[in-house]
């Protein structure tokens, strides 16, 4: 498969963007608002000069700040789908896949199943007939690479999932190298080979999804794959490490450490009950039920500073409600300490 490398130093306006990305298969960019993600993409495709690096795919070089290498946009061999597809209000279906390959439209049209919508304008198609035929586009130029920015966000919660599933399809049989960008990080875990987590223009990790849930770098990049991040003082007990908590709660983590730390759980390793559980390899933090927030058909409890998911049933028949006192409960073996200094 091809490669593409991405090492990109560029001053943008409160920092400097310094990335370096190996990209094979899919990789996907998560952060918050204005951390780089886009700019990353934008030189890539040529739309803004770095100061210095070097971007190329195998061994084509697009830039290359030392070789003074700076190719035009329309002489890379990239297909951009922008966040908000960008398709022209007032060309059809067929006139905007022609226009990123007009010898390979009908083609296109009939891979996308979209050739019922040739003749019609944007404004007449749904959110996911939009991304299809924006990806079409893309792909109709016979790019070396796919960009993608923020390729779900202009989707409905209920769209979301199907096209979601749709780009995960087109992804394995097309593929090439791709970078997309998105602030969900469950889009990304969904789509996405390997997942950086970019803060102030820089990876703070990259690592496949199992793999950042399981060991993530510090505790931004866990809060942001969804965990609950506590912070507590760490101290040698044995075999474990209990960490006071500033709530005033204790817990244990079967990982090492001293000192202040970030303690890690994620909501679906937190049982939740009326009653402490008598197994003592499980933590306990009992508190007032603050939220219920249904998700699909899963149920999100804010309980006290801890949130655990869990399905509907079991909150009919625990009787849960907001206001009401519970029990939350989580193994040691399944409590992750990482590093308090990195800011959160």
């Amino acid at each position: 498969m091809p490669s593409l490398h991405a090492e990109i130093g560029l001053p943008l306006r409160t920092f400097r963007l310094d990335v370096e990305l190996e990209v094979e298969g899919t990789v996907a960019l998560v952060g918050p608002s204005g951390a780089g993600k886009t700019s990353v993409l934008r030189a890539v495709t040529g739309l803004v000069k770095p100061q210095s690096g070097r971007i190329g795919l195998d061994g084509e070089v697009w830039f290359d700040a030392e070789r003074r290498v700076f190719r035009r946009p329309d002489e890379r061999r990239v297909g951009l789908v922008f966040q908000e597809y960008a398709l022209f209000p007032h060309m059809t279906v067929r006139q905007n896949v022609a226009y990123g390959g007009r010898g390979r439209a009908d083609e296109f049209l009939e891979r996308f199943r979209i050739s019922h919508l040739a003749n019609a304008r944007p404004t007449e198609l749904s959110g996911g007939e939009r991304q299809r035929v924006a990806l079409a586009r893309a792909l109709a130029r016979d790019p070396g690479v796919l960009l993608l920015d923020e390729p779900l966000s202009a989707l409905d919660a209920h769209t979301k999932v199907a096209v979601r599933g749709e780009l995960q399809e087109l992804l394995r049989e097309f593929g090439l190298p791709t970078l997309l960008v998105t602030h969900d990080y469950e889009d990304a875990a969904s789509l996405a080979d390997q997942v950086g987590v970019i803060v102030d223009g820089r990876l703070r990790q990259l690592a496949s999804p199992r793999d950042m849930v399981a060991r993530p770098a510090d505790g931004f990049v866990a809060s942001f794959t969804g965990a609950n991040l506590l912070r507590g003082v760490a101290r040698r007990r044995g075999h474990l490490t209990a960490i006071a908590l500033e709530s005033g709660d204790e817990v244990y983590s079967a990982d090492l450490a001293e000192g202040p730390v970030g303690v890690v759980v994620y909501p679906w390793e937190v049982l939740v009950g009326h009653a402490r559980p008598h197994d003592s390899a499980m933590n306990v933090v009992e508190g007032e039920i603050r939220s219920l927030v249904h998700v699909g058909n899963r149920v999100r409890i804010k309980i006290g500073e801890l949130t655990a998911e869990v399905t509907e049933d079991s909150v009919g028949k625990l009787g849960l409600s907001v206001g009401s006192r519970a029990v939350a409960s989580f193994k040691a073996t399944g409590t992750r300490l990482v590093s308090s200094s990195s800011r959160s």
